[in-house]
This record gives C-alpha cells, sequence and structure tokens, in this order.
C-alpha cells in the first residue's frame, strides 16, 4: 500500500470529484494553493505509483484517477469514507437511518460548508424506487428533531447515471461538492461507469 500526503490525498479527490474538469499541474497548483514545482512532483509521485493516468492535450498534460484499477477504486471509496469520519462525523451518525440497503447518501450545499449560516440541509439519495417511502419517513422523522429544514433529492442509480452522462450541470455540482455519508464504494462504481479520460 501505498503512503500519501495530504496534498496527495487532496489532488486524487478533486481529480475523482471534478471529473468533468482538466486538471495539470497549474490548474491543480492553484486549488491546491501550492506551487506549480510542488504540483508536478505531486502528480509524478502518483503516476509512479499507478493512481493516476496521463494524456496529453494540445501542450498541457491532464491527469484522471485510474478508476480501472480496483486498488485505486477502493482508495478512492477510503478517501471518501475517511473525508466523512475526519469533518462529518456528525452527519453521518445524524444521517445512518438512510444508509439502509446499500443507498448512497451524500451531503452538499451550505451546510457542509458552514453549518451555522446554514438555511438548510441539503442530502441526495441513491435508492431503489421500492424504497422511497421508507426514505421520506425517515426524513420526516428526522424533520421533527434537527434544527434546520432538510432538502433532501432521491434518484435512482439510473437517474443519477443519465444526469451526469447529460452533464446536468446542477448534479454535476452536488457531485463535484458532496461529502460522501455513506455507501462509497457504490459510489466510485457509479463515477466510474459514466466518467473517461
Amino acid at each position: 500500500m501505498v503512503s500519501l500526503t495530504e496534498k496527495e490525498r487532496e489532488t486524487l479527490l478533486i481529480l475523482f470529484k471534478d471529473f468533468t474538469s482538466y486538471y495539470n499541474a497549474n490548474s491543480i497548483s492553484k486549488v491546491l494553493k501550492i506551487s506549480h514545482v510542488g504540483a508536478q512532483k505531486i502528480f509524478k509521485r502518483l503516476l509512479k505509483a499507478n493512481l493516476v493516468i496521463d494524456r496529453q492535450i494540445g501542450k498541457s498534460i491532464i491527469y484522471k484517477p485510474r478508476l480501472e484499477d480496483d486498488y485505486v477504486s477502493q482508495l478512492i471509496a477510503f478517501l471518501l469514507a475517511d473525508e466523512t469520519n475526519n469533518k462529518f462525523k456528525r452527519w453521518k451518525k445524524e444521517l445512518g437511518e438512510l444508509s439502509k440497503n446499500d443507498r448512497i447518501v451524500m451531503m452538499f450545499g451550505s451546510a457542509i460548508r458552514n453549518y451555522q449560516a446554514a438555511k438548510d440541509i441539503d442530502i441526495m439519495i441513491v435508492i431503489k424506487k421500492e424504497d422511497l417511502k421508507e426514505v421520506k419517513n425517515i426524513i420526516d422523522e428526522k424533520q421533527e428533531l434537527l434544527p434546520k429544514r432538510i432538502h433532501s433529492i432521491e434518484l435512482t442509480e439510473e437517474d443519477l447515471k443519465n444526469n451526469i452522462r447529460k452533464r446536468q450541470e446542477a448534479i454535476i455540482d452536488i457531485v463535484k461538492n458532496a461529502v460522501i455519508l455513506y455507501g462509497q464504494v457504490r459510489y466510485v462504481e457509479v463515477i466510474k461507469n459514466v466518467t473517461s479520460i
């Protein structure tokens, strides 16, 4: 198993979550707030570890996670779970009942950036159609306990894939910025099946 620095972990998550963008050393350096040389070193190390693939577009070399490799897919799922456990443990516990039946539960919007200033709690749940009533009931029960309104989007895995394939801006924005509370492995599989370099 490869040992990753915090910036290398952050780079892999950015490349995975923002799959509609092309990142090179220059563009990732701006996002990570590091030098261009530092970004080049990160990509060189990730390439050497076979965690990313590169491709030349014009004069630029862009990078994407090597999602076809099971190790990389599992690593990304672990990084998503670790992000949740380190920064969003409260919400993982609070919304745990929604995780049944292999559901993907993600939180997005202002509540993950600044809960105190947020007007509501935005979540998206990938479910089977037959689970919709149960999910609605759980959300209604949670609504009674939480001080802020829950705004939820429920969709099937196929709906999520279709929205991503069609590049639906609202869904892409959610995917790009969401924290995956539950279903990280399944989520990586969904993204892997609708993206390419």
